[in-house]
């Protein structure tokens, strides 16, 4: 069964956003032609991306221009995070929405009927692992559902106080087991976790 990869960039308080919904926060590269994370992280993120063979992303992420966005550097081999984006933009991408009535992103489809069903099939189906980039709304469904195999937490070296939650609507304690957990020169620490299904 292909397993199904939950990755969230969070706070070390837990938070995906701040109280203002910003993200500036972040370790992450807000300009296009930087990338402040260190080598060793980059690699590890590249490799995560490369080990699915389908992306999961919800409604909101894909309306803010994901797809758009990753094509954009991808089309610039001169761009730092153009690796990354290739292998996005080469995977087959699943938009998780009720109100997106067509895509218009390239090798993208929508998951407009029941998610946890949706998902729960795609897993029994052939290939290799799903990962999604979880908000915490698609976050929290899929883990109701005991559908996520493993966490991989990418903590930021700040603390935002309050702000949206990375699993703000999860209805139940989920148990998890440790993998790995590794520090990088750039403050961001990756904590990775299997999810030890009930």
């Amino acid at each position: 069964m292909r397993k199904l990869k939950l990755e969230m960039q969070v706070s070390l308080d837990g938070f995906t956003a701040d109280a203002n919904g910003e993200v500036s926060w972040m370790v992450w590269p807000w300009s296009e032609r930087e990338w402040p994370w260190d080598e060793a992280l980059r690699q590890h993120h590249n490799r995560l991306t490369k080990s699915a063979d389908c992306i999961v992303i919800s409604g909101r992420m894909a309306e803010e221009g994901f797809c758009e966005h990753w094509e954009r550097v991808a089309a610039d081999p001169a761009n730092p995070q153009a690796e990354f984006a290739a292998a996005v933009v080469a995977a087959p991408k699943l938009v998780a929405t009720r109100t997106i009535e067509r895509t218009r992103w390239r090798n993208t489809a929508l998951l407009r009927g029941d998610l946890v069903a949706e998902i729960a099939r795609l897993k029994t189906a052939s290939g290799g692992d799903i990962l999604t980039y979880g908000g915490p709304t698609l976050a929290s469904a899929l883990m109701d559902a005991g559908l996520v195999d493993e966490i991989h937490l990418f903590v930021n070296p700040t603390v935002v106080g309050q702000g949206r939650s990375m699993l703000k609507d999860l209805h139940r304690s989920v148990r998890l087991v440790p993998r790995q957990a590794s520090a990088f020169a750039g403050g961001m620490v990756l904590l990775e976790y299997a999810v030890r299904q009930p």
